[in-house]
């Protein structure tokens, strides 16, 4: 039974990645822009992080804890990093730009920490400010606790909405049977704080005992998209599943995500996690994936480069290694198509001040998409 259910996995696999798909019937919605990918900055190995600064150049962070600094066609390091913790899928991976960074100057990055309790390391959040090509004015911000040595689900995206909120995602770690439904434990959640670090006074936990007061939703398995609606000031995240049931969700606060309680995947090995994939109380997802893309990156296309992609919904998937386009209709996926097919590991997509979408794919490096 097991050899005939892993056969139908991989043919279901197969399937799916051998087009792109409606979800609606009758709906043909190709894409009518033609674009050329340009490759802007080579050999990145593992970008995982892409914000542009006032003055055209880049920053892109290196998960093996590195930061490029891209000005006029060439790359210098960034010194005086913080202490990365690297294992398994941690590192230095998000950055972030404070929205009024052009007065303030505040970077934002989102890394693994060895700092705090415990063996291993957990997910950290910092600001700091560039110098040159140096971080300087270093301030921790939060530190997820406690330390463990296991190497998987660190999260981590950055997101600042219009109201000067930053949010971050931190993975549950590993530990599903305890993290992700606990809210007086980190991990396997998304998280609300002031620029400063400071706790939101209507954040949804804060007269909650022993929680952690940070917290703006829970139950999450791996979130490594996180974008907010450019029309409706929505924060949407997207979120690894198992084997199956990768998720697109719209975050609300204080509402509960479902993992591991409901899923839409099964564990690596085959057998169940649970029989519910739905349960009063626990939100439901946007979209979810089966077989699982692997999702990482999440853009909104609002730029009149790209016209007939507008409104749309950009994912990158490590797993078969293309750029994901979604219709999206009354916050309902409609339609998928596959660009970049086949060009390697797609780890973030970002749409510049230029108009421009950027993709980071791994080992090659940065390409902007460049319409005919």
């Amino acid at each position: 039974m097991k050899n005939s259910a892993l056969l139908l996995y991989f043919f279901v696999v197969m399937l799916y990645s051998s087009c792109a798909q409606n979800t609606d019937k009758g709906i043909n919605l190709p894409s009518k822009t033609d674009f050329t990918a340009k490759l802007v900055v080579e050999q990145v190995q593992n970008p995982w992080g892409l914000v542009f600064l006032p003055d055209g150049s880049a920053l892109i962070t290196e998960k093996a804890g590195k930061i490029l600094l891209f000005k006029n066609g060439s790359t210098k390091e960034v010194t005086n990093l913080p202490k990365v913790y690297v294992r398994g899928q941690g590192g230095l991976l998000d950055i972030e730009l404070h929205p009024n960074y052009a007065k303030n100057g505040w970077i934002y990055l989102s890394y693994s920490s060895d700092q705090g309790e415990g063996k291993g390391g957990n997910t950290a959040i910092m600001r700091a400010k560039l110098q040159q090509n140096r971080l300087v004015d270093k301030q921790l911000l939060y530190k997820a606790g406690p330390n463990t040595t296991k190497g998987q689900h660190f999260g981590s995206r950055l997101e600042f909405d219009g109201k000067g909120y930053l949010y971050f995602s931190i993975g549950d770690r590993g530990n599903r049977g305890v993290n992700p439904q606990d809210i007086t434990k980190d991990g396997g959640k998304i998280y609300r704080i002031h620029d400063d670090g400071s706790i939101p006074k209507d954040n949804p936990f804060v007269n909650s005992s022993r929680a952690k007061t940070a917290i703006f939703s829970y139950g999450h398995r791996n979130p490594q998209g996180l974008t907010m609606h450019p029309e409706t000031g929505e924060l949407w995240e997207h979120e690894h599943g198992p084997r199956g049931g990768d998720e697109i969700n719209i975050l609300e606060k204080g509402k509960n995500y479902g993992w591991p309680v409901i899923t839409y995947g099964i564990n690596y090995s085959g057998t169940k996690i649970t029989d519910e994939t739905s349960k009063e109380g626990m939100e439901q997802p946007v979209y979810q994936w089966t077989p699982s893309i692997a999702p990482c990156g999440m853009a909104f296309v609002s730029s009149n480069k790209y016209p007939d992609w507008k409104g749309n919904l950009l994912v990158g998937s490590l797993a078969f290694q293309y750029l994901e386009r979604l219709v999206l209709k009354n916050n309902k996926v409609i339609y998928r198509e596959k660009l970049l097919d086949g060009m390697g590991r797609v780890r973030n997509v970002r749409q510049a001040p230029d108009g421009f979408i950027y993709v980071g794919i791994e080992g090659k490096g940065i390409y902007r998409l460049e319409p005919k």
